[in-house]
Formats: C-alpha cells, structure tokens, sequence
C-alpha cells in the first residue's frame, strides 16, 4: 500500500557546482490517523495507523533510503529506472539514520529549477513509500490504541512539495492523491470542514476512541441504561418485600389451622379415649369402691387406688412407674377375686324357696337372701 508522509526541509546550503544539499527527517515512529477510504476500510471514517520504531527504523527500511530519487511533487506512478531521468531532480546522498523517532535524511538537489523553488519558498519534503498494513487492534508501547500497524517499509522517492502533510489527523492530502494516503495538519483543511477530534469513553469496561458528538450520546444513553437498573432494582426489592410479608401471613395462617387442628379430636379417638377413662374408673372401683375419681387425671386416680389400699407409706419416695405397676397387681387381683355381692349384683338374684313364714329366699352365687315382711 502506498503511503506519504511529510516534513520541511532545513539546513541547506550550495555546493561549488551549485547543488542543493539539505537535511531532512521522514517516516517517524508512531501512531497517525488515516482516512479509512484511503487504506480499505470505507466503512471507518478513521483508521488509526500504528508505525513501531523496529519497522521504521529496520535495516531493510534504512537501506532503501540510499540514493532515493527525489522529485517535484509526487508523480502519478512510482519512480523506477525506466522514468528516473523523467522525474527525478536529486537523491538522497548517503545513508538515513536514525534522530530520535525520525529518519534523518541528508540529500542533494541537482536541478536547477527545483533549487530554485526550494529557496524561493517551496521546502516541504514528502516521502513516499511502501508497507504492508497488518490489520488488528492493539496497544502502542504509549498506552495509545491503533487499528492496524505499518511493516515492511520501503521508499520509493521523496517529493518536494507546497505544504507539508505530516500531523495527528486523518485527511486525505491533495498533493498525495496521485500516490497514496497521508496524515496531514490541522491548518490545511478547508474552511468549512470541521477538524474531527476523537475522546476516549468506556462501554461495559471497554475503551472506545468516539466523537464528541458520540462521547455525548453514549455518556447520556449511560445516564439513562443506570437510571432505569436503580428503578428495576428498586422495584425488584419492593416485590421481593411484597412477596415476604405475604408468605409470613400465609405461614401465620397455616399456623393457626394446624392448631385448630390440634384442638379437635377425632372421633373414633375421642371414644377411644371415653372408654379408656370408663374402664379406668370402673377398674378403680372394683379395687377401692370408695375412691374418689372426679377431676383427678388418670395417674391421680391410679395412685389414689393404691393408696387407699396400701397407705401413704408404701408409696413414699417411689416413681410414677411403681405406682403404675401396684395398680395393675391390684386390678389383676381384684379381676380374680370379685367381690360377693358385686357379684350376686352382676348374676342377678333367684328364688330358691319359700320359708315357713310364706317369704320368699333367694340366692346368688351361693349367698342366701331373705326378703323381709
């Protein structure tokens, strides 16, 4: 790809036979702006080049500075032996080196109408070159950020020109037209054409080289997205809260059936337990007929029984479980040995004779019964 790139001539003087020798620098180090038409990419309005100082200031890249021709202006095709004497009005004389982030360049005019345009006014220099342009984004050694990066830099011949191209905004410089593409300065675009200046804004922790116009649409479009995550955040707290209070009320609820359900016995159990009390009293009674069961719990009317039929004493100091125990010896006891005339009550009474008297007698499990007159 052919490119330009220019700064002014200085330190000239004349030589005994009327040559131009003059000191030079061209091709820095560096990162310059490009218009993206001018280096394939139409679709970008600038394209940051990025030259490392190991291309420019190479071997291979030094050496092709040797005998450069130089030429007035740039000529519409590169200069080669076959339009040399066409072109060309002097070279460069020796060697280029390297001055700081420059190559300096020492050269010699030798035609006598480019001398005198140099000394009446015309002392920019522009180079012309060739590179290949690797394309990928990186980071110069500066911190600055580039799209794509010179290497492979070789001149072709450097051009005297009207006003020097060399600067940090991309235009597309008229003398480079026939040639290639080259950066220029900031006082050579036309008056009503605004100079592009690029800031550095940062989107989702990503730096991006945009307008003014655009730092001030992503800065307004990054007020708006942060306004609308605080309303969503806020909103989501207030249902997360929502959604709190109304399953702690609906627990509270659960709550409170389950020990309503606590409270109601089920009927075949409320039997059961009917029946199991009747058979404590009535067990109760068979053993101590005058025990009292009315409001005492079932282990009260177990230990009243006991006592009753055992005394204080023997229970002194013993567990409910030996309690427990006395009670069942007694109920089995008294299951064994009923009581006679609880019996006689359960068998029902039969006559057996009539006394002398006209009375009747009855008997009952072989108790003897008289009815009084």
């Amino acid at each position: 790809m052919n490119f330009t790139d220019a700064v002014a001539v200085s330190g000239t003087r004349r030589t005994a036979d009327g040559y131009l020798v003059a000191e030079a620098r061209s091709v820095r180090t560096g990162i310059q702006l490009y218009a993206g038409s001018e280096v394939g990419k139409p679709g970008l309005p600038v394209v940051r080049v990025y030259r490392p100082a190991d291309q420019v200031f190479a071997d291979a890249s030094l050496q092709s500075f040797t005998h450069a021709p130089v030429t007035m202006d740039h000529p519409a095709e590169a200069v080669t032996a076959d339009n040399w004497k066409k072109l060309a009005v002097g070279e460069v004389s020796t060697a280029a080196k390297k001055d700081g982030e420059w190559v300096h360049l020492p050269l010699i005019l030798k035609d006598a109408a480019a001398i005198e345009a140099v000394e009446t006014g015309k002392r920019e220099l522009s180079a012309g070159y060739t590179c290949e342009l690797v394309w990928g984004d990186g980071v110069a050694p500066d911190g600055s950020a580039f799209d794509a990066q010179q290497s492979n830099i070789k001149i072709n011949h450097l051009a005297i020109v009207d006003r020097a191209r060399a600067g940090s905004k991309a235009r597309i410089g008229d003398g480079a037209i026939s040639w290639g593409a080259a950066p220029v300065t900031n006082d050579q675009q036309p008056e009503k054409e605004k100079i592009m200046t690029l800031k550095t804004v940062t989107v989702d922790g990503i730096p991006v080289e945009v307008t003014d116009q655009g730092a001030t649409v992503i800065g307004t479009l990054q007020s708006r997205l942060a306004d609308a995550n605080t309303k969503f955040i806020d909103a989501e707290k207030a249902h997360q809260t929502a959604i709190a209070a109304k399953d702690a009320e609906l627990a509270k609820k659960d709550a409170e059936i389950d020990a309503l359900k606590a409270k109601v016995l089920d009927e075949k159990a409320l039997d059961a337990k009917v029946q199991a009390r009747a058979d404590l009293i009535s067990v109760a009674k068979s053993i101590a007929k005058d025990v009292k069961t009315e409001g005492l719990t079932d282990a009260d009317i177990r230990k009243a029984v006991v006592v009753a039929k055992l005394g204080d004493a023997a229970l002194a100091g013993k567990p409910e479980a030996y309690i427990d125990a006395r009670f069942d010896i007694l109920a089995e006891d008294a299951k064994a040995n009923p009581d006679p005339f609880a019996r006689a009550v359960s068998d029902g009474l039969k006559v057996i004779s009539n006394d002398a008297w006209g009375d009747n007698v009855f008997a009952t499990a072989g108790v003897g019964l008289k009815k009084e007159a």
